[in-house]
């Protein structure tokens, strides 16, 4: 057998798709599980997968949690609580994966992380520096924004008939976990020579009205585009229970969207997967019992 493939924040749902794709596909004697909740991988253990608790806060689990490392998926964590926290924490486990000889891993980025307007692209920018100083070849993914972002938007626009937001005229090229996920089992298994830096996203680069329009046909009601300004995106987010900074965070992702930083479309999900991304359309068609029930 080969070296293990280890799949970091393997209970959430990127992880559990990523380890998903991997059993499909055939290795799910060689892939390890790193959570910080084994019992919710149970499903998983059945299936062959190796799962073991890991804590990136916790340096000193990192090294049974990543024994006998070929490869690595390192998930991007949500650790919003304090800067530099989650860099902190995407830096232990490049570390702890160098120091017991990885071959290869593969991080969780996002589009454009250096000059974003996107408050938690700099977290990417500074995380994309520290893998670069292991030594280690890496594969940086920089997804677009997950489809799945939209789904509490379209629910409220559904019932609303408005899409409201802050990014004026600017587009996305919007992905869905699946083929992030399939995109991260594919370079896990054949990793790239060297070191490489993909952009990840969807077929289609979508304005606000386009959106809005997926919305309304499938969902069945009438939905209309609506773009506010900035500050005015965020008080209303506070005004509904959100902590300012949080709110700011959220609301720089419609800065970037509004200056065409996630407009940008990419061939990576084909070329590396042989298949097609799903479209937003196909997207919301097969989530539909999730936001327009």
């Amino acid at each position: 057998m080969s070296g293990s493939i280890v799949v970091t924040g393997a209970a959430g749902a990127l992880g559990r798709s990523v380890v998903e794709q991997l059993v499909a596909r055939g290795a799910a004697e060689r892939v390890v599980a790193v959570t910080r909740r084994p019992a919710a991988l149970s499903e998983l253990a059945a299936k062959g997968v190796r799962v073991r608790a890991g804590d990136f806060d916790d340096p000193a689990s990192l090294e049974a949690a990543f024994a006998g490392v070929s490869r690595a998926l390192v998930i991007s964590t949500d650790a919003l609580d304090k800067p530099g926290h989650r860099i902190a924490q995407h830096e232990s486990a490049f570390k702890a994966l160098a120091a017991l000889g990885a071959e290869h891993i593969v991080y969780t980025s996002i589009v454009n992380p250096t000059d974003s307007r996107i408050a938690v692209s700099k977290d990417h920018a500074a995380s994309e520096a520290a893998l670069a100083r292991t030594g280690v070849p890496f594969t940086a993914l920089r997804n677009n924004v997950y489809s799945e972002m939209l789904l509490h938007n379209a629910k409220r626009a559904l019932a609303s008939g408005k899409l409201v937001d802050a990014r004026g005229e600017g587009k996305v090229a919007y992905v869905s976990r699946e083929d992030v996920a399939a995109v991260a089992a594919a370079v896990l298994l054949t990793p790239p020579a060297g070191n490489q830096r993909l952009d990840v996203s969807g077929p289609d680069s979508l304005s606000g009205p386009d959106i809005a329009r997926h919305m309304a046909e499938v969902g069945g009601c009438p939905v209309e585009h609506e773009s506010i300004p900035l500050e005015a995106l965020i008080e209303g987010m506070v005004q509904h229970g959100l902590p300012r900074p949080l709110a700011e965070i959220f609301a720089s992702f419609d800065a970037g969207f509004a200056a065409g930083e996630m407009a940008a479309v990419s061939d990576t999900v084909e070329r590396l997967t042989g298949k097609k991304p799903e479209t937003l359309a196909d997207f919301l068609r097969r989530t539909k019992a999730a936001w327009a029930s």
